[in-house]
């Protein structure tokens, strides 16, 4: 695939690129909170006519702050928010998200972005007793995606987008002890890991499955911009105990991948790619932790016995 992107581009540039596909989208992206990438994805793709921007998020001020934002710009105020409360650390609350999706009248959605994501900090659980970044992170977004798949697969051009990070270099899955023996070995960084390995195999996972029904579905590395909400709190040292090299980027350059994978036709022919810098990534892009073919399926159980699902596509 030719490179037509880098490091520098930005979301604003790849979108003005994609108007005519954008445009009549229906788009559901979660982690749209102010100053986030989730956030700087759907205010970008705002300027060029989606039909409708499902905001979801589990702070229903934050998540309506952004569809303000939307509103109040002259250029995207005629476009159609929705703000959809979802809180990926409770499968109850997914559960009760997820229905209120299934209740609206469109009858498709053409492209989900799960943004969402928690970085670093001390051991905590979700509600579901889950060491926090792996079950919000992932195990949230596994359960969200899979109860809204009759939505995406009604679109004559689904996409699904999981932001995953460099950071899934630190650690592969942790199937033996994917809680840190309930916070005694834990690591931050060893978690954050692990739950963006989670996102590019549940990736790898959906496209296997789904693929041949026409679904698209992409991995991604952002790149690395502080003080969002995202990495709030944390500098350049933090990010330098991850042993990983890293070049910071604005907001809008940091988004721009999102754009990509979401609508860029260059890549229908490498379903389940992981994307860098806007390009689907080298053979060395994805790293060891998370390039074990037999972990895809592995994985999938897992996260099917944690959710107590079953979803046989």
């Amino acid at each position: 695939m030719a490179k037509t992107y880098d490091a520098k581009s930005t979301a604003s540039e790849v979108a003005a690129a994609h108007a005519s596909i954008i445009a009549g989208k229906v788009v559901l992206a979660t982690g749209v909170s102010p100053n986030s990438l989730g956030a700087q994805f759907v205010e970008t793709i705002a300027h060029y006519k989606p039909s409708l921007l499902i905001l979801a998020g589990r702070s229903a001020a934050k998540v309506q702050a952004t569809a303000d934002k939307i509103k109040a710009n002259f250029e995207t105020a005629n476009v159609e928010t929705r703000v959809l409360i979802l809180d990926l650390a409770s499968q109850v609350q997914i559960r009760e998200a997820a229905k209120e999706v299934l209740t609206y009248p469109e009858t498709n959605i053409d492209v989900v972005v799960n943004s969402a994501g928690i970085m670093g900090g001390p051991y905590s659980k979700t509600k579901d007793g889950l060491e926090s970044q792996f079950g919000a992170n992932y195990i949230g977004h596994f359960l969200f995606t899979n109860l809204i798949m009759l939505k995406i697969l009604a679109s004559k051009s689904p996409r699904i987008v999981n932001v995953s990070s460099k950071g899934h270099e630190m650690s592969s899955i942790r199937f033996d002890d994917y809680n840190f023996k309930d916070g005694k070995t834990y690591n931050q960084w060893y978690a954050y890991g692990q739950s963006k390995t989670g996102n590019i195999l549940f990736t790898k996972a959906l496209t296997e499955k789904l693929g041949p029904k026409g679904l698209k579905a992409y991995s991604l590395h952002p790149g690395v911009t502080f003080g969002t909400s995202l990495a709030q709190g944390l500098g350049e040292e933090d990010f330098k105990d991850m042993s990983l090299e890293f070049s910071a980027k604005t907001l809008d350059e940091c988004a721009a991948t999102h754009v990509v994978a979401a609508f860029d036709p260059r890549l229908d022919d490498h379903n389940g790619a992981y994307l860098v810098d806007g390009n689907v990534a080298g053979k060395d892009g994805v790293g060891p932790t998370a390039d074990k073919a037999e972990d895809v399926e592995k994985l999938w159980k897992l996260s099917e016995d944690i959710v107590g699902e079953r979803f046989p596509y």
